[in-house]
């Protein structure tokens, strides 16, 4: 069986392609934007001999590309999507891109389609605070009232269940919290909002749904080949994942000590609807960023459920407290090695005492 993994060369896609190979798939198409994230793909096609990964560069945007890479497949894991930059870049990168690969397959049989969406789908604002959230938690109704991300993985989303109720292809989504590990982000905005040299944090007691990159990787391969997951939706998250408190005072002792404001709930509330306020009164000067309803739906203290992928068999690969020792060691050697970038050396003329005379900067507060 050929498999196609879309966004093979991001921070998930690479970890979908190593589970891949060690779940024993061989002939895997690996769809990449850009020829600079082969390298690290080759080191995973060495270690996992006689694997086979073939490459398919180009931009899904493009409907001869997509062509090109959902050819001969059966297996598709359609990881490519945007993650930040303008609504219409992010539209673009997300659903359009899809869109073009969907169409590309057509009513071909037999086809799986694996979709990685996002916890961003869940319209959370109107449940309440403290609301429990499983795969049947409503989806976003206003989307246009969230942010650009959220819009674009709504819309994707709702496209493939369109498609698969068209074309009869098998359909499986995945639907993660946050993602952690090497490589990937820092502090996640459901901790809270860097402004300037403070980190504004929001989440307080909240369970932050962090889930360890090859944790998520495991779960998408494992719910994306069994036969029991056609047409079903699973949420992505590790066991016992930490308030969002436990999670910043682990990286303020772990990574590196920034400085930070608490808000409790009552105080986001009030800035939000001051801030709204503003904004009619400045007749938009200040952009509607955030308001009561974001707030609502990034810091209202939802409790986040993942049985159901447990239910189909799914055993955590890494255990929680191993997963974030791993990303704040991670972590570390990236600031170490940003500070070590931006301290100049400076040598003396006399070659008879060339010692380097270079002052030790201390550590970045900039991630």
């Amino acid at each position: 069986m050929k498999v196609l993994v879309t966004g093979a060369g991001g921070f998930l896609g690479t970890a979908v392609v190593e589970r891949l190979l060690a779940y024993g798939y061989k002939d895997i198409r690996c769809s990449v934007r850009r020829r600079t994230n082969l390298p690290k793909l080759n080191l995973l096609s060495a270690r996992y001999a006689p694997s086979h990964l073939e490459y398919c560069v180009g931009n899904l945007k493009s409907p001869h590309d997509a062509a090109s890479a959902v050819e001969g497949v059966q297996l598709i894991f359609h990881l490519a999507a945007g993650l930040r930059g303008a609504a219409a870049d992010l539209f673009q990168d997300t659903v359009v891109a899809s869109r073009n690969l969907l169409v590309a397959t057509g009513r071909r049989s037999p086809l799986r389609i694996v979709l990685v969406s996002s916890f961003a789908v869940y319209g959370l604002a109107r449940l309440g605070r403290g609301a429990y959230v499983n795969e049947e938690t409503a989806l976003e109704t206003h989307p246009e009232w969230r942010d650009p991300y959220s819009h674009a993985k709504l819309r994707q989303e709702q496209m493939f269940w369109k498609y698969h109720s068209q074309n009869g292809f098998e359909l499986v989504v995945l639907r993660p919290g946050v993602i952690c590990g090497p490589g990937g982000t820092h502090l996640s905005e459901r901790v809270g909002l860097k402004i300037g040299e403070w980190h504004l944090t929001f989440g307080g007691n909240n369970q932050l749904p962090l889930t360890y990159v090859e944790n998520c990787a495991d779960a998408v391969v494992f719910a994306g080949t069994h036969k029991q997951a056609a047409g079903q939706v699973y949420n992505v998250l590790d066991d016992g994942t930490p308030t969002c408190r436990e999670y910043l005072q682990a990286y303020k002792r772990e990574v590196r000590n920034i400085r930070s404001i608490p808000v409790p709930h009552w105080g986001l509330q009030f800035l939000s609807r001051t801030l709204a306020k503003y904004h009619k009164y400045s007749k938009g000067q200040l952009p509607a960023i955030f308001t009561s309803y974001r707030v609502a739906n990034l810091w209202g203290g939802n409790s986040f459920d993942n049985s159901k992928l447990h239910a189909l068999g799914w055993k955590q690969l890494v255990p929680s407290a191993e997963g974030l020792r791993r990303s704040f060691a991670a972590f570390r050697e990236e600031l170490e090695a940003s500070t070590l970038k931006r301290t100049p050396a400076l040598f003396v003329t006399d070659s008879s005492q060339q010692m380097p005379q270079h002052r030790q900067e201390t550590r970045s507060l900039q991630s």
